[in-house]
């Protein structure tokens, strides 16, 4: 009997041990530095310090409905005009959002930036990938129409992690945006980490159990269902324009996601796929590109309303 209760509690110690493990390879996973980021959006020309700031802006914290506060910046450079909201990807800053806040200060919007929990300035002790971001990106939102009125039209051009929070916000809180640009989103979080542990197990079944347990410890830890992460199922409740885009050669998030929410999407939309750039670099790898495709969707679903 003694050696029975030793041999379950050793067994029940080592799946705490490997919940805890893999769980926590989800949960924080290891973050850029911030001054590596602003160096290196330096030295790629997205982002300059003198210009950025003489830009006109207000930088405060908003508070999360989850505990926390949320570092975001507003830049009105324009008076009277829309405003586009970024969300960064995840492991990154509200900086590496600076080359799509440029790429949209000169076609006539303003700006808003922001970091998501437990990037950046901003607090939170764990990532989400989307389920608590999209609740933090709601916030944000009532802020700047608190701010700047009911009136307030708004976009939302989210990359990966952030394209995730976009969708779900969308889709499951409230789908108040005039549209939205989802850059290489995946299409499930389950799905998605599948994938991503196939790179290192050939076993199908091996993948599934450690999916299962991690999954497990995140709803202790973290009370969530990743299964509850799913832009897919989010999609199908989004009624505003969406313009989907991913690079076809992604080995991180594949492109058939993207291509996935395009089909399940009604209504208005449009789809991107480029052959060059890697995740998340289909406007680095495509500038022109990408500006056109972004002119081409306003032009037939937000200007010409």
């Amino acid at each position: 009997m003694r050696k029975r209760r030793v041999a379950a509690f050793t067994a029940v110690t080592g799946i705490s041990v490997l919940g805890v493990f893999l769980s926590n390879k989800i949960m924080f996973m290891k973050l850029k530095d911030p001054t590596e980021i602003k160096e290196r959006e330096e030295a790629a020309g997205y982002f300059n310090p003198d210009m950025y700031s003489r830009l006109p802006k207000r930088e405060f914290s908003i508070p999360s409905p989850t505990g926390y506060d949320i570092h975001t910046v507003i830049i009105k450079k324009y008076p009277e005009a829309p405003f586009m909201i970024f969300c960064h990807g995840v492991t990154e800053t509200k900086i590496n959002s600076m080359k799509y806040v440029n790429l949209f200060l000169d076609k006539g919007f303003n700006a808003v930036i922001y970091d998501h929990r437990r990037h950046g300035d901003s607090g939170g002790r764990s990532t989400s990938y989307g389920h608590f971001e999209k609740t933090d990106l709601k916030a944000v939102i009532d802020h700047l129409i608190t701010e700047e009125g009911e009136q307030t039209v708004f976009g939302i051009h989210g990359e990966s992690m952030g394209a995730v929070t976009m969708l779900l916000y969308a889709g499951s809180v409230e789908d108040r945006g005039a549209f939205y640009i989802a850059d290489c989103p995946f299409s499930d979080l389950t799905e998605q980490l599948s994938f991503l542990m196939a790179k290192s197990s050939r076993s199908s079944y091996i993948v599934q159990m450690a999916l299962n347990l991690a999954g497990t410890f995140i709803l202790i830890r973290d009370r969530y269902r990743i299964r509850g992460v799913s832009p897919k199922e989010a999609v199908k409740n989004i009624h505003k324009p969406v313009l989907f885009i991913h690079s076809r050669n992604d080995n991180f998030i594949p492109s058939h996601m993207t291509e996935t929410l395009y089909n399940l999407k009604e209504g208005p939309k449009a789809l991107f796929i480029p052959e060059d750039g890697g995740h998340a670099q289909s406007y680095t790898a495509n500038p022109d590109a990408y500006s056109k495709k972004i002119d081409q969707f306003l032009n037939e679903h937000f200007y010409s309303k």
